[in-house]
Order: C-alpha cells, then structure tokens, then sequence
C-alpha cells in the first residue's frame, strides 16, 4: 500500500560506498521500480497507471524524450520512467494545511528530495507581500494577481516567461501565443540549459536544429558512437535499441570520462536471456577527458582525409560547402595535442579509426557530456563534419542523434518557444491571428537571470519546471529571484523555486499528464514530440489529484483573457474548451503539422518532415551542408586542481529526486560525494573518505563553495571529477558560458579540493 511522505529530511552526512556495478537494468530494477511505485501509488493503483505508460492510447511518460517503437511492449517504461509517473500519480497530497504548518523560511531549510516527497498540489497558493506563510487563493483572485503585475511594468519585456521541457504542444503554442501578444519574446527555456548548442550547431550546419535519425535508423547502424551520454540512467529505454543495434551486427564506441554500467551490460528486463545474462553493448571504450571532444573528431577526420577512399566525395561534391577550408584544418590536426587534449592512447584512436572506416552506416548520439562546454557548439559542428566526410546524413541507419531530456522539450521548441523566433515563425503568426508580434530578440536563461538580478526584469513565470534548481551559480540565481515583484510555478508538486520568492508569489496546481483533462469540450488529449521528431497523443486515465486543478492550456487561456482583456481578438475561451482548436491553428502556423488533427488521431502519431534525412537538402544560408573550420579548444587545467562535470545519480530525474541512492555508481544514502581518480587523490594527498569543500575557480576571482562532499575514489578519467547537481550548481558561474549557444558550462569547471572544517 502506499506510504505517508517523510516527516523529516533524512541525514547525508554519511553516504555509504560499495563497488561500482557492470550492468544496468535486470531484476534490482523490476524490484526498484515496484517498490517505488507501490510507495506512491499503492498496488492496484501502480498496476492500472504503468500499463498506460506510452502505449498508444495511453499517456506520455512524463520522463525522458526516447522514441517508442511501433510494436511496443505490455511494460513500454523504464525504471526511471517509473518513478516519475509515481511521483506524479502518487496519492500523497500538499494541502492549504501543508503550506499553514510550514512557513516559507521552514520550507527553504528542506531538501529537494523531503520536499517532492510530500505529494501532488491541490489549490492555487498565494504568498503575499511581507507574508511568512503561502495561504489559499482562487483561481481569480491568481490571475488579477498576475494581471496586476504584467499591467504594472513599463515594458512587457520586463516579464519573463520560462517553459520546462514537460509543457505539452497544445499549452506551449498558447504560452508562446500569450507572451507575444503580450509584446515580448522574453520565453527562455530548459533547452537554453542543455542543447541549445545542438541547435545552434545543428541549425548552421545542416539547416535543422534536431536529430536527422529515426529509431529504424539505430536498429539499422554499423556503428554507433555513444558521446557524453549516460543512457543507462537518463534514457533507459535507449538500452533497448542499443540491444536491437547489436542483433543487428552493429558496433558501439562509447567516448565518456565515466564509465556507466548501463553500457556496459544491459540485461533487458522483457526477456528470460536479458534477465540472466544481458547483453554487452560497448566494443570500444574511449575514455575521455572532459572537454576533449572536439580534439578527438578533428583527428579522426584527419585520419579519414588521408585514408585513399574514405571520404565519401560525390556526397561532398554535391551536397556540401566549405570542404576546402574543414579540410586544411583537419589535415593540421596534432597528435600530440590531441593525446593531452582528450587523455587517450594512440591506439585506442586507431582502433576506432579501423571500425569507422569499416562501417558504411553511422549514428553519433550525444548529450550534456557535449552541450554543456565553452566550446560545445564548435565541438558538435566537428561531429557533423565527421559525418558528412562519409555521407552518413541522410542515409538509413546514419546521422546526428542528440538525445534530448525532457518528454516535450523538442515539441516545445517547434511550437515556438524561443526567445529568438525566426522571421518566417512571426509572419505566420501575425497571419494567423492579426497582430504584430514583437521582433527583436527576448531572454535566454542566462541573461533573464541577470536581467532579474539587475532590476530589470520584474515578474517571472514558470510554466513547470525548478527554475531555481536547474540553474547555475545559485546564490546568483537565489538573489536574481527574490528581486522579483512576482514570481509564478505552474506546478504539480512542491520544489525549491516554491521557496525562493519574489515579494510575492504564487503556485499554481495543474493537471499532470497522467489524469483525465475534461473542459467544456468534453474530455481532451494533448501532444508531444519526442526526441526523434514524433508527434503523438497522450491520454490521462487517472482522476485529477484535486478538483481545484486546471489545465496548463487553461491556466494560459484564462490567464490570457484576464490580462489581455476584450481588446485581444484571439478566442481564448474556444481554445481552453477545445484543443483541437488550437491544433487547427498550430497546422496553419507552424510547417509540418498540416492536417494536425487528422494525423495525430492515427496510433502512434506521425514524423515531422526532415530534408536533411528525407530528402538530402539543407535549409541552410548557403543550401548546402556546411563544413566548418574552427581551432580546437580544450579546457586548461592548472597544477592541483581538477575539472568537475555536474551529473545525475540514478535515482534523479533532472532536479526531481527520487532518492539518496547512486546504486550503479556503488553510492547509498547520500548525494554529496565527489568521484575523484585515485592516482589524482594520491597527488593530492586526499584519503578516499575524506570530507572536502570543492570551490570553482574562475575569471572573475569570486569564490563559489560547496561544502561537505565526500571523497570517493572512482575509475574517471585522469584529472576530472564528477559529482550531483543540483548540490554543484553554486559551483557553474553565471557567465561562464558556451560560446554561441549561451548554455551553461556545467562539464568543464576547474575545482579545488580543500578539507572540510567539519571533517
């Protein structure tokens, strides 16, 4: 049966470490997975909700963004996938009661994990200015509070109006339509904190700003290159296609500074043989040292220049330009420098060498282990070139495979939510619904949270999300925040950004993807594009958690209408009573989902066009696929200190924590440890145990500290570290960036070790 929330935070000050395990999934995973479940939901309860999980007339997993498969398993989920429908469809709740016993002060002393740990939202919660207590409010009352505010400023580009990666099509094509009738493109995103340098990369070299495979074409690979990736805990169904991959005859090259259980041995939990034995999954191990990315492409198209026949040359003659200037780069490629810049052995570059040239079709999947550096973005361009050198764009079972996060967070992006729009996306806007969108560029979340430190930026809105947790430099972030006149959480469960406020806020409790979403219209679906370009329906089967809830798309209409009033000529009432209304404007706005309705009512959905993939043509400035040219770079290490890469433990979900356990990294009870080398603690005099203060370095002689983190000794590559966000955070300076993109730079942070007062 289901079990009350946590009364107090459990105590980490004593995390425990065992080995490191070889292989992901199996039976501990069937056994987790329940037992979390159960905890949350009860046993019938847990039965009747996963079996809905990503089946065709079920609900999106509310988790990670990988694609399902045409025929899909009784148990389409994995175990993370598991935990955060648990969380959503638990049956604990946060009551008016909750927020009477508990003050704002109270709350902000608590951890992430007590506090989504204490269940679902049920009204509407306002924090008045000077209040020391969130008490209930009405729906109405919210929405004049929020119009009071928005009416207030001088300029609307003094809101902001940030979207998590959760926010359904339906309800992202209405926020974005709000803020810009509004007046402003002010909409950052999660994107901006993860692969907005995929997109940046992406769009400038090929045209498109997303993946060019399907999951056939994985099925389909003779080699896929796994980089900066951990499937194992962030995308586990990703495993399944990896297993598939390998049936098929295909090789893996995994290039990461960890090594990750779950590619190394997957044991799928849907068969008797996945369960005893597993299956292998990596023939390669390339492990890198962090930053090193770049460094390693810009060789191996080196290598494969001066191989007589490797480089496919009709697809570059053709279907390409700026060959000549990549070309002279890549041929100035050092060893030497690359064997610093990356920490490999030659021969490990040559054997990956011999399986690239032995491969005809190739895939390279990537994630933040890429995205998240100074150089990310001409590192992902290096990997286009890579690809490009041997036509593997467009190809079946080839090309570019950045694995996203968050379920929508690519679907949010194609509805328009983008603090830089392209002119084409305004025009059809403006068509559409007849007034002027506003064109000069908004906020991304970087300098949205320096406009709210500077004063110049009054009111935020989260359209889900942790704003606070997921952002860098947190004391920054924290004091950016509480500047604000008003801050905003549409919210289903209770996190950090709750308790760091503007003079006042408010929480606002809407549906989860799990429950039955009945308005005026009758009883309605959203929709959702998964990381491969997918679009399908997601249906909620559970009873909403309270009676008190709305909608995200009625939250947005209603609010709409409160604050733009009688003069706006857009039919907010319509849109919140019917969504396929607001799918009828989408198809006439937005390219690719002509004939929406139609097309998402057939199971399974549809693709979105791709001409890269579909067609081999590149929306791009030049109409061709684009070689770049840019010198490598590589993050400097000085004498005593280590690069850190912020991580995810396996029992999180971005800034969800589901527990205190990391059990394929051997960690229990605890998330403040460091992962350090053991020759690298030897060089610097640290026992494995000892207690430390990692403090950042950076430019701008600031000192960022988090203190108390246990040293653990762990097989990472030489010189770097890993240890959780979002505890790490405070250590990601806000300026410290990835050229381009703007993303933060969360893989490459110079550290230093100091012993803890308290050790």
């Amino acid at each position: 049966m289901a079990t009350k929330p946590p009364k107090g935070d459990p105590v980490q000050d004593a995390p425990q470490v065992t080995q490191a395990q070889h292989a992901a999934a199996g039976l501990p995973a069937i056994g987790h997975t329940l037992r979390v479940a159960q905890r949350q939901m009860g046993v019938r309860r847990t039965a009747l909700t996963l079996l809905r999980v990503n089946q065709k007339d079920g609900f999106d997993c509310p988790g990670c963004a990988w694609p399902e498969p045409e025929h899909r398993h009784a148990a389409e989920f994995c175990e993370n996938g598991a935990k955060a429908v648990a969380e959503e469809a638990t049956l604990r709740r946060v009551t008016p009661g909750f927020f009477a016993a508990h003050p704002v002060a109270d709350l902000a002393t608590r951890s992430g994990y007590w506090l989504g740990q204490q269940g679902r939202l049920t009204h509407p919660m306002y924090l008045p200015e000077g209040a020391e207590h969130y008490e209930p409010v009405s729906w109405e009352r919210a929405f004049d509070i929020v119009a009071e505010e928005l009416t207030a400023l001088d300029s609307p580009d003094e809101a902001v109006f940030y979207t998590s990666g959760r926010t359904s099509n339906e309800a992202a094509f209405l926020y974005q339509l709000f803020a810009r009738e509004l007046g402003t493109n002010n909409l950052p995103d999660c994107s901006n904190m993860c692969h907005e340098s995929s997109g940046s990369a992406l769009t400038e070299t090929l045209g498109v700003g997303k993946g060019s495979v399907l999951l056939e074409d994985l099925h389909q690979a003779d080699l896929i290159i796994v980089a900066g990736q951990n499937p194992g805990t962030n995308h586990p169904r990703m495993l399944s296609a990896l297993e598939q991959a390998k049936r098929g005859g295909a090789k893996i090259i995994t290039v990461n500074p960890l090594p990750e259980a779950g590619l190394e041995r997957f044991k799928n939990p849907q068969t008797p043989q996945g369960m005893l034995k597993g299956t292998a999954l990596t023939d390669l191990f390339l492990q890198i040292r962090l930053g090193g990315d770049q460094a390693l492409f810009r060789l191996l198209n080196k290598l494969v220049l001066e191989t007589d026949g490797a480089v496919d040359e009709a697809f570059v003659r053709e279907h390409t330009h700026g060959y000549e200037d990549f070309a002279a780069a890549a041929r100035a490629a050092d060893w030497d420098e690359t064997l610093t810049a990356t920490g490999l052995e030659r021969a490990d570059i040559e054997r990956a060498l011999r399986m690239v040239l032995a491969s005809e079709r190739t895939v390279v999947c990537w994630a933040m282990g890429l995205t998240q550096h100074k150089h990310a973005v001409p590192t992902i361009r290096e990997v286009v070139n890579f690809l490009l050198l041997r036509g593997n764009i467009g190809r079946p079972g080839a090309g570019v495979c950045p694995v996203r996060g968050h379920s929508n967070v690519q679907g949010d992006r194609t509805m328009g939510i983008f603090e830089r729009p392209a002119p084409a996306f305004l025009d059809a806007l403006e068509k559409e619904f007849g007034f002027a969108p506003p064109r000069h560029h908004g906020l991304d979340v970087v300098r949205a949270i320096r406009a709210l430190r500077d004063g110049e930026a009054k009111v935020f809105f989260a359209m889900g999300g942790n704003f606070v947790s997921a952002s860098p430099d947190t004391d920054v972030t924290e004091a950016a925040m509480r500047r604000a006149r008003l801050t905003v959480h549409v919210s289903t469960k209770l996190n950090r950004s709750h308790t760091v406020t503007g003079a006042r806020a408010l929480i606002l409790p809407t549906l989860g993807r799990t429950e039955r979403d009945r308005q005026a219209g009758g009883e309605q679906f959203v929709t959702v594009e998964d990381s491969m370009g997918m679009v399908h329906a997601s249906r909620g089967r559970l009873e909403p958690a309270s009676p008190h809830l709305l909608s995200e798309p009625a939250i947005v209409c209603r609010l709409a209408r409160r604050v733009l009033g009688p003069e706006s000529a857009t039919p907010w009432e319509e849109f919140e009573q019917d969504y396929a209304r607001v799918r009828d404007r989408i198809a006439r706005v937005v390219p690719g989902f002509e004939d929406f309705n139609a097309r998402v009512a057939r199971p399974g959905g549809f693709a979105l066009p791709h001409a890269p993939r579909d067609e081999r043509r590149f929306p791009t400035a030049t109409g061709k696929a684009n070689f770049t040219a840019a010198p490598v770079e590589y993050p400097a290490l000085p004498e005593g200190r280590l690069l850190l890469q912020t991580l995810r433990s396996h029992d999180q979900y971005n800034t969800t924590i589901y527990g205190l356990d990391d059990r394929y990294r051997g960690i229990r009870n605890g998330r403040r440890v460091v992962l350090v080398n053991a020759a690298d603690a030897d060089a610097l005099g640290i026992a494995d145990g000892t207690y430390v203060d990692l403090v950042s370095e950076w430019r701008d002689g600031v000192e960022r500290r988090a203190p108390g983190f246990r040293v653990v000794r762990y097989p990472t590559a030489r010189g770097c570290a890993a240890a959780y966000y979002p505890e790490t955070n405070v250590l990601v300076p806000l300026d410290a960036t990835a050229d381009t993109s703007n993303t933060p730079a969360s893989k490459s942070v110079v550290v230093r070790l100091e012993q803890s007062a308290t050790d």
